[in-house]
């Protein structure tokens, strides 16, 4: 909406006004001349409220420079009109349908300048876009975008929100409707009801910008118009759950669709948002939800204190046998104490004494009262339905997601809350898409982990309670090898996390070479990459993790794998490869015919064209003859 379009209001007034004055002194054709007088009087008339009024640019643009062509020709025609004497008036002939049509053009235009004065000052309680005018024959999905957007400046708030569902779907059904969306300046109405509507509105409004997020090209106007502070805001401070589940579920869109919104995000701390969310209901005390700072005591006399408040608090802290039974927790049983339960405790207190160490430190005592993270009230939160709060859990880990991937400040950030805590225990308790999204965080941060060691050694320390349960429930999905969608990423994160374990630990190896004989080719492989970064030369305990493969009987299995594995030889040639390398004394190896399948590798074109295979095999190969060699001797 501006006032840019009444510059080009001016000629067709202009010419409105000589059509008129020429039709009514024309002393032929006087009865069409009359009529032709009579509409271009009318349709003056609209051209000046429409320059009195403040009107919607897009198409107003559109409109009036075919409502100057008309009005050209209809001076033209009123001019053949004019008494220029008798020999002019025999020789120049108006066809009879001539007046007919511009009597229909201008009904058009009529109709289509009353259309664009109604859409630019609907009335509060004006829901209905009352069809679209002529001129949208030829485009009618574009005016009626321009309909719907109008609708979102004008309109009330049930109406905007009905226009904000209309615009999603469109934006659903064809990407290039959600270009037109964008490019007609829809973004900006959609995120004001983001800011003011009801929960309708904001929901729907939210669902139509992550629907227009899946064009890369208009992400970077969203990203102009402010969306990445608009939806973290509706996080925060929205009321009911199914508007924040619908704005978790557009930061998801835009954060898959284009990676440089993450930091924006980040900026406007939708990480503690969706923690809190996914946190409600999940664990104890997620209303005291922070993310911790990664500060180091910086004298002796905070070490101290540190070393003793821990002590102290881990001695002194024990739950309450009603904070079970009071809790609220969908996912736990009354008085009902699981592995995940203790974990929960172990990770509140170890919470609850750094922050007491810090407080002590520096010579206060930390007030510890309920902080949400989001402006809803618990009791209304609480009162909302199952299937929005699964919902809303769900968005939030599908956000977390997609904001994690890539990105290790952001999953810095993540590990730093509870966020390790929540996805262990949705895991075990959730269902549905709350899992899939939950194990698909753990597989993207897990990925920035293995090339990140600093958040490697944070996160994922041995140590850690939270970091336990994450591999605890990794481990159970992978040792029941059922093929579902939590599979693969829970048989990746095992696998990028391959440096974290400690020789001792025992249990990672077994399930992933069983999983090696999976019937499924795709599970099969993943398991060989994963058992491969376990062997690599990167990780420092790959002579015991390889001698674990072989007694776990990983060796025939590969042998198996090299020959008649389709999608799988390669990376079982480069496994074997690094596992020949580690341990060419193996008895296991000469046994599962090792150094006969490195032989018949080797003469193999299509394998050795891998850079990889073609550095690692002849190596391997040799010392396996080596020792092996010896071993007869």
């Amino acid at each position: 909406m501006g006032d840019g379009v009444k510059q080009i209001l001016a000629k067709p007034i202009q010419l409105a006004d000589q059509v008129t004055k020429l039709a009514g002194d024309a002393p032929t054709s006087r009865q069409e001349c009359l009529e032709l007088k009579a509409k271009t009087e009318r349709l003056a008339a609209l051209l000046r409220q429409a320059a009195r009024g403040e009107l919607y640019e897009r198409p107003a643009h559109r409109i009036m420079l075919d409502t100057e062509l008309v009005l050209e020709k209809a001076l033209g025609l009123a001019s053949k009109c004019r008494d220029h004497g008798l020999m002019r008036r025999v020789f120049t002939i108006i066809p009879p349908t001539a007046f007919v049509k511009m009597a229909t053009q201008l009904d058009n235009s009529i109709a289509d300048v009353s259309w664009l004065l109604r859409v630019s000052t609907a009335a509060a309680d004006d829901d209905q876009l009352h069809g679209l005018p002529p001129i949208a024959q030829n485009e009618p999905i574009l005016f009626l975008i321009w309909g719907h957007i109008a609708t979102l400046y004008t309109g009330s708030l049930d109406a905007r929100s009905d226009s904000a569902a209309s615009l999603a779907s469109l934006a659903r059904d064809n990407l290039h409707y959600a270009k037109l969306i964008i490019q007609e300046d829809g973004v900006g109405h959609l995120l004001r009801l983001v800011r003011e509507g009801r929960a309708d509105g904001q929901e729907n409004a939210a669902r139509a910008l992550g629907l227009l997020g899946r064009d890369p090209e208009g992400v970077d106007r969203m990203l102009h118009a402010g969306v990445c502070s608009a939806l973290p805001k509706l996080l925060k401070d929205g009321g009911p759950m199914r508007a924040q589940a619908a704005a978790a579920w557009a930061v998801a869109e835009l954060a898959a669709n284009h990676p440089a919104c993450q930091d924006l995000f980040a900026q406007n701390n939708v990480i503690r948002h969706l923690v809190g969310h996914l946190a409600f209901e999940t664990v104890q005390e997620h209303s005291r939800y922070s993310i911790i700072p990664s500060s180091k005591a910086t004298s002796i006399h905070s070490v101290v204190l540190a070393t003793t408040a821990n002590n102290q608090l881990a001695n002194s802290y024990t739950p309450k046998p009603e904070d079970d039974s009071s809790s609220s927790s969908q996912f736990r049983k009354p008085n009902a104490r699981s592995q995940i339960h203790s974990v929960i405790q172990s990770t509140i207190a170890s919470a609850k004494s750094s922050k007491y160490a810090t407080a002590t430190a520096n010579g206060a005592v930390p007030s510890w009262k309920p902080h949400l993270s989001s402006g809803f009230g618990t009791k209304g939160r609480e009162a909302e339905d199952p299937a929005t709060k699964a919902e809303m859990k769900a968005m939030a880990a599908k956000a977390l997601w997609w904001l994690a991937k890539n990105n290790p400040a952001i999953c810095k950030r993540i590990t730093e809350s509870r966020a390790l805590l929540c996805f262990a225990v949705l895991l075990e308790k959730g269902s549905g898409d709350v899992r899939y999204h939950s194990a698909m965080a753990l597989m993207e941060i897990a990925r920035v982990a293995e090339h990140n060691p600093d958040l490697r050694r944070s996160a994922f320390k041995p140590t850690s309670p939270a970091a336990k349960a994450v591999v605890d429930q990794l481990l159970r999905i992978a040792d029941k090898g059922v093929f579902n969608e939590l599979l693969i990423p829970s048989i990746t994160a095992v696998g990028c996390l391959s440096r974290t374990f400690r020789a001792t630990e025992t249990r990672i190896i077994g399930p992933l070479v069983r999983l090696m004989d999976e019937r499924e080719a795709i599970v099969s492989r993943e398991a060989v990459i994963a058992l491969t970064k376990f062997a690599c030369k990167e990780n420092f305990l790959r002579v015991e993790h390889s001698k674990a493969i072989i007694e776990a009987g990983g060796a025939k299995h590969l042998v198996q794998l090299v020959y008649f594995g389709d999608l799988v030889q390669t990376e079982a040639l480069i496994l074997l490869c690094y596992i020949a390398l580690n341990v060419p004394e193996s008895e296991g190896l000469a046994e599962a015919g090792v150094p006969a399948v490195l032989a018949w590798a080797s003469k193999q074109g299509s394998m050795v064209q891998d850079p990889r295979v073609d550095s690692l095999l002849p190596e391997a190969k040799g010392r396996m003859e080596l020792y092996q060699s010896r071993g007869h001797a």
